[in-house]
C-alpha cells in the first residue's frame, strides 16, 4: 500500500497533468493531441494553467516534492515524469531537438539500436529459423516462416477473438482481472493507420490493421498486448484498485512522451511470458522478430529525424530490413515515426521489454505475485521497476 502522503501528491499531480493536456490541446500546432490519451475520470477538474512558463513552475515544484515521498520507487518516478512533462513543456514553446526528445521524455538513452545489437537479433533469428528447416539466407528463411504461419485477412478478425478468449483464460489463471469475460474487448479491422493494433480500452475495442501480412504468431503477440495481460489489464487493475484505494489517481491517465511510456509498452511485451504462453519454435521466432523490428524501427525514426534523411530513403532502408510484414508494415512504421507526438515512442517498445523482462527473470516464483501488483499497481518508468524488492 502507497503512503497517504503519495496518494496525496498523486491527486494533485493528475490535476496538474489534464491542465497540461488542456493547454497542449489549446495549442493548435502539429503536436495539438495533446499529452492525455485515456482519461478514466473525465469528470475530474483540471488544473488551470495559462501560459508554458506558469505550467513550467508547478511541474518543477511537484518535482521538488516528489523528493519528499516515502516510497524509493515513487521518489524517482514522480521526479522524472514531472521532468518528462517540463520537456515537453519546452517541445511546445520553444521546440527541442529530437536526441532531447528522447532522452527527455523517456529517459533512456539518445541513440537508435546499435549495429552489434542488430546483429546478435539477426544471428538468434537464423539459427531459430534453422533449427526449424528453413533454408536460404536470412530473407529468404523468414520470407518462407511467415508464408507457413499466415493467415488469410478473411480470417484474422475470426482467429484473434478465439486468440483473446484463451488469452483471458490464462492470465485469469495466474492473476486478477476484475471484471466478468464479457466486460473484454472486441475486435475491429482498420487500414490505413499509424500502428499495428491499438487498445481502445473506454470503447473497449481492439483496432486491428490488416495492412501489414499478419501471422498466427503475430496475432498471439497482440492478443496479449493489446488485451490479456496488456494493456486492457493494465488499464481494469488501475481503475479498480483506485476506486478501492489501493492505487494512485495518476494510474488513471495513460500518457504519451513520459516517463511511463516504455513500462506501458514493456509490461504488454512481456504479457506472453507472465501467462506462460510461448509454445514452441514459432512463438520464439516471432519473439526474436518482434524484438528486431522494434530496433530497426528506432534505427529509421533516428534516421529521419536526427539525420535527416528523406522520407524515401528511411522507408526503402525499412523495407530492406523488415524481413516479414510486406509493405503494410513498412507504411504504418512510417506514418508512427513521421507523426511528431508519435516519433520519440518508438523508442518504448525498444527499452520497455527489457526493462520489465530484467526485474521478471531475477524474480523468484514465489515473489511474482507480488510484483505484478507492483508492476500493475504503480506507474513506472525503467529505472523505478528495477527498485522492486520483495517485501
Amino acid at each position: 500500500m502507497l503512503a497517504d502522503q503519495t496518494l496525496a501528491f498523486a491527486e494533485d499531480l493528475t490535476d496538474a497533468l489534464l491542465g497540461m493536456d488542456a493547454l497542449c490541446r489549446s495549442d493548435g500546432g502539429e503536436l495539438d493531441d495533446g499529452l492525455v490519451v485515456v482519461n478514466m475520470d473525465p469528470g475530474r477538474e483540471a488544473e488551470e494553467f495559462r501560459t508554458w512558463d506558469e505550467a513550467s513552475r508547478r511541474f518543477s515544484q511537484l518535482g521538488q516534492q516528489a523528493q519528499a515521498l516515502t516510497e524509493p520507487d515513487r521518489r524517482l518516478y514522480y521526479s522524472q515524469l514531472c521532468s518528462s512533462t517540463e520537456a515537453l513543456i519546452r517541445r511546445y514553446d520553444e521546440g527541442l531537438p529530437f536526441q532531447s526528445q528522447i532522452a527527455g521524455f523517456l529517459h533512456v538513452a539518445p541513440e537508435p539500436a546499435s549495429d552489434a545489437e542488430l546483429d546478435v537479433l539477426r544471428a538468434d533469428l537464423r539459427s531459430a529459423l534453422t533449427d526449424g528447416g528453413y533454408d536460404g539466407d536470412l530473407a529468404d528463411q523468414a520470407a518462407a516462416w511467415e508464408r507457413r504461419n499466415v493467415v488469410p485477412p478473411d480470417e484474422v478478425e475470426g482467429t484473434l477473438n478465439e486468440l483473446l478468449d484463451e488469452a483471458w483464460d490464462r492470465t485469469t489463471e495466474r492473476m486478477e482481472i476484475p471484471a466478468p469475460k464479457s466486460d473484454g474487448m472486441r475486435v475491429e479491422t482498420v487500414s490505413g493507420v499509424a500502428f499495428n493494433a491499438r487498445c481502445d480500452y473506454l470503447n473497449r475495442r481492439v483496432e486491428l490493421n490488416i495492412d501489414p501480412i499478419l501471422t498466427l504468431p503475430s496475432l498471439k503477440h497482440l492478443a496479449v498486448h493489446e488485451c490479456y495481460p496488456g494493456h486492457y489489464v493494465q488499464f481494469k487493475l488501475r481503475e479498480t484498485w483506485y476506486r478501492e484505494g489501493r492505487a494512485a489517481a495518476d494510474g488513471l491517465l495513460s500518457l504519451v512522451n513520459s516517463a511511463s511510456s516504455c513500462t506501458f509498452e514493456g509490461i504488454a511485451d512481456n504479457g506472453i511470458r507472465v501467462i506462460d504462453w510461448m509454445d514452441g519454435p514459432d512463438d520464439r521466432i516471432s519473439s526474436i522478430l518482434t524484438r528486431y523490428r522494434a530496433g530497426i524501427g528506432t534505427v529509421a525514426a533516428w534516421q529521419l529525424h536526427a539525420e535527416r534523411r528523406s522520407e524515401s530513403e528511411v522507408r526503402e532502408w525499412l523495407r530492406a530490413n523488415s524481413l516479414i510484414g510486406g509493405e503494410g508494415w513498412v507504411e504504418n512504421r512510417m506514418r508512427f515515426i513521421a507523426a511528431p507526438q508519435r516519433s520519440a515512442l518508438i523508442w518504448s517498445y525498444w527499452h520497455g521489454e527489457p526493462a520489465v523482462k530484467s526485474v521478471w527473470d531475477r524474480v523468484s516464483g514465489e515473489n511474482r505475485s507480488e510484483f505484478l501488483d507492483f508492476l500493475y499497481g504503480r506507474m513506472h518508468s525503467c529505472q523505478s521497476v528495477a527498485l522492486f524488492r520483495p517485501s
